[in-house]
């Protein structure tokens, strides 16, 4: 949780698709009282802080409307988020596994970071299924974790002639 807490602020923003921006909110919305529910260890608090105060962007076309700190995004994908990459700042954090992939088909990730979890699961969605070409990677940074995970940061190469 320390890992992706530290993720999360260091973008200016979250963008999820509306299927993500729902079960984070479930989750990690601060509740009205103020308090963060019984279930909730005393670790995973700076995490919960952070993902409730972080500034988001919701890609839907079936929500009428988003709060938690969010903006609705409607409209051409590629042109929006254009749009927000091009204001100031250090960048978005992309989170989910159907916007991912019509994003990394725009070229529009400049970086892509995969959680390996010592685990076969043999089930759930494949991640980048049916991606439209082949996105060559350079490794450019590595974490692992005590629990034998390993998070892995690349970036998309120039193809070169």
């Amino acid at each position: 949780m320390h890992y992706w807490t530290a993720e999360m602020e260091r973008a200016d923003a979250l963008l999820f698709g509306r299927v993500t921006y729902e079960m984070m909110q479930s989750a990690w919305r601060r509740p009205a009282t103020g308090t963060w529910p019984d279930w909730m260890g005393e670790w995973q608090i700076p995490f919960a802080e952070t993902i409730d105060q972080a500034k988001k962007y919701v890609v839907s076309s079936t929500l009428s409307g988003v709060d938690w700190n969010a903006d609705l995004v409607r409209g051409d994908l590629g042109q929006a988020v254009e749009r927000l990459k091009q204001e100031p700042g250090v960048g978005l954090w992309v989170g989910g596994v159907t916007l991912p992939l019509a994003l990394a088909d725009l070229g529009l990730i400049d970086e892509y970071e995969f959680l390996v979890q010592p685990v076969l699961a043999g089930q759930g969605p494949t991640l980048l299924a049916g991606l439209h070409e082949r996105i060559q990677l350079e490794l450019v940074d590595r974490h692992e974790f005590r629990s034998g995970a390993v998070a892995l940061r690349y970036r998309p190469t120039r193809a070169t002639a």
